[in-house]
């Protein structure tokens, strides 16, 4: 059963501790984490494709060579395998961050 979402905003969601993003949903075919990139980002390719929706800030959003801003609204796509994270954003930087089916 997955777990059930109420709320977009971050402030209802916190992080645990020892990790950097929540998991919200988790299903056979999708998964979604609500996370807010530390400076800096950390992350490393993933094994399927991710969707990331900015609920707030701005910056910019690295994926491969390509290097593009970002602020509160947009939505950021990067291939699985492709190395990518956020730079030079604001400390309110939150995201839905969403994954398609596994490896």
């Amino acid at each position: 059963m997955p777990t059930r979402v109420t709320t977009a905003q971050g402030d209802a969601l916190p992080v645990p501790d020892d990790r950097l993003s929540k998991q919200v949903l988790n299903t056979s075919g999708l998964e979604a984490h609500w996370y807010r990139p530390p400076d800096p980002d950390p992350q490393s390719p993933h094994d399927r494709d991710a969707v990331y929706v900015v609920v707030t800030g701005q910056g910019e959003f690295v994926r491969g060579t390509v290097r593009v801003g970002f602020s509160t609204g947009d939505l950021q796509f990067s291939a699985k395998g492709e190395s990518h994270c956020f730079v030079n954003h604001t400390p309110d930087t939150a995201v839905w961050a969403i994954f398609g089916l596994g490896a």
